[in-house]
């Protein structure tokens, strides 16, 4: 097993994440099997109970773990399928060594970070590194590993010292690290004396830098690039220069410009693996592929596709990363440019309209200027009369509504409001002594504990008999089965689906046991669905996910088109330019 250490210096959330992936998909460009593994040093055992105002959106895996948005990154960047035990974090770590220490495993020595939680991280990172997570069903080449945070945290610091004795325990040839780090510009000039102290730093903890990876809003010059190769004594071709780009898709074209599958070469000794025919051409198909797909990036667009997400928690873009990679995924599919109006559910609500009157009507004028209505999942009260006023607009106006689990048990509530006459209608999360609560808690989910306890993960969907006519079904080219990854405590009250569905509100979809709800759809609209689960989850960059797709081309006037390409006309032929038929990568 050979592994590459992702950390990084200065400030955190400089892109380790997407620096980390862009190095794993050009490994797989070169036919290697790769994993990834996310260290997390909070006290968490999870991300399921974090606020997503303050640590982004929680990622959900096919397995139920809910964890760090960059599993995200890793899944979309490397179409792999990871695991909850691909996600380390110190509440896992000490949770795992006290349960040990307690079954008196160490034979009544005394438990202490060095060697026992250090031990344990390294036991864990190599026993994940080794499962299959691609189509091939076999173990990986090379595991990719981020540490989170910034290295000097005090919280880190078990994680440092554990990856100063893997290093170690690897072998030569099987261990590199890249170190991410800041270059500020100040007064016109690239300040290096930053990136000096962040690998003086490292170094003093024990762990060696073979490449540099400076992160930087304009490329870095030549003077400032050979004065970081001579203070942190590498060599200039051990210094990367990631600038920002236009895309987050093109940093691994320019990581490969730069050599760094050259330098991977050479410090992992990659000639000595053997890598099988199939496996090669495959790679060299994916780089194509995505060299394919990254250069539609930098073309203009003629036309652009305005989408207004209606959430909760719009001051932190990252609390929907997910679904803001979904939208850009079917936007660079339909070829068209995605703009995003960030709209607070809560400014849409009349009290606003009394307290602040100017964010109640620029909410309004946003979303009456855009040509689709997105809301997401969320949790809690807040902002969700907002939310409803929302789906009625779109409902009424013809205009192209995607409602993503929250979303959909919005439009359920908003339909029983003003179509079928229960004016009072409700969810119990939002009050639990109402008498009509269209959305209620799931009998089987404990109402105590927060962690772990909802439904979750990757499960089946069934569309109904005489839902043949459904605009998302013939996105999935006549499936009547799906899988979807699922986050929810909270369902449609089966009560009043008869009494929604005389109404003229169809559930296409429901779960085997055909009990419980998980697909709406209005079947005289141009696109009004609901979906209970959160297909952001499988979005790929070559294959969108296709709630999304369908509502994003039905915002752009080209869902007929997009449907009879998915029923088999388009495939054969490719996308854009882009071959879709035995894609090498997707």
């Amino acid at each position: 097993m050979k592994y590459v250490l992702v950390s990084g210096g200065v400030i955190s959330g400089v892109g380790k994440g997407i620096i980390a992936s862009s190095t794993g998909l050009l490994l797989k460009t070169q036919g290697l099997k790769v994993s990834s593994i996310k260290v997390d040093p909070y006290l968490n055992v999870d991300a399921g109970t974090m606020n997503p105002r303050e640590h982004g959106e929680v990622f959900v895996l096919s397995d139920g773990g809910e964890v760090d948005l960059d599993l995200g990154n890793y899944e979309r960047y490397l179409n792999i399928t990871l695991t909850r035990d691909n996600n380390i974090t110190t509440g896992k770590i000490y949770q795992h060594v006290i349960e040990q220490e307690r079954k008196g495993t160490y034979l009544g020595k005394t438990v202490q970070v060095v060697p026992h939680i250090t031990d344990a991280i390294q036991d864990w990172i190599e026993r994940v590194a080794r499962i299959p997570v691609d189509d091939t069903n076999e173990e990986p080449d090379v595991c990719i590993i981020e540490l989170g945070g910034t290295v000097g945290d005090i919280e880190s610091m078990p994680f440092v010292e554990a990856m100063t004795q893997l290093r170690r325990r690897a072998g030569r040839n099987n261990f590199l690290q890249i170190h991410v780090s800041y270059v500020p510009v100040i007064n016109g000039e690239q300040k290096t004396k930053p990136t000096q102290q962040a690998i003086k730093a490292v170094r003093s903890a024990g762990l060696i830098p073979d490449l540099i990876a400076c992160r930087c809003e304009i490329p870095l010059d030549q003077g400032a690039l050979e004065k970081i190769a001579h203070f942190c004594q590498v060599d200039n071709d051990q210094v990367l220069m990631v600038r920002d780009m236009p895309s987050i898709y093109q940093v691994p074209m320019l990581l490969e410009e730069q050599g760094l599958i050259t330098g991977l070469r050479r410090i992992l000794a990659l000639d000595t693996l053997t890598i099988s025919d199939a496996l090669t051409k495959k790679g060299k198909q994916t780089w194509a592929q995505w060299q394919a797909l990254t250069g539609t990036q930098t073309r203009n667009f003629h036309d652009t596709v305005e989408i207004a997400l209606v959430g909760k928690y719009t001051e932190l873009h990252d609390s929907y990363l997910s679904v803001i990679k979904s939208l850009e995924h079917s936007a660079m599919r339909c070829n068209r440019l995605l703009k995003i109006r960030w709209i607070d559910s809560e400014h849409l609500e009349s009290k606003i309209q009394t307290q602040d009157p100017a964010k109640f009507h620029s909410a309004w004028h946003a979303l009456c200027q855009a040509k689709g209505v997105l809301v997401p999942g969320g949790f809690g009260t807040r902002g969700t009369e907002g939310m409803i006023l929302a789906a009625k607009y779109a409902r009424e106006n013809k205009m192209p509504y995607l409602g993503i689990c929250l979303g959909m048990q919005i439009a359920v509530i908003e339909y029983a409001r003003h179509i079928c006459g229960i004016t009072d209608a409700t969810s119990e999360e939002f009050n639990e002594h109402a008498p009509n609560k269209l959305i209620m808690f799931m009998p089987e989910v404990d109402k105590k504990t927060m962690g772990a306890t909802m439904r979750l993960g990757l499960r089946p969907t069934l569309f109904q008999e005489g839902s043949e006519w459904s605009r998302l079904r013939a996105l999935y080219a006549g499936k009547t089965e799906i899988l979807e990854r699922h986050r929810h405590r909270y369902e449609v009250n089966p009560s009043f689906i008869e009494q929604l569905e005389k109404g003229g509100l169809t559930f296409v979809g429901k779960d085997d046991a055909g009990v419980r709800m998980e697909v709406i759809e209005i079947k005289d609209h141009p696109w009004f669905v609901g979906v209970q689960f959160h297909p952001e989850y499988l979005s790929r960059v070559l294959d969108p996910s296709r709630p999304y797709l369908g509502f994003v081309a039905a915002s752009a006037g080209l869902l007929d088109q997009i449907t009879k390409e998915y029923n088999g006309e388009g495939l054969a032929n490719g996308v854009n330019g882009i071959s879709l038929n035995g894609s090498g990568l997707f």
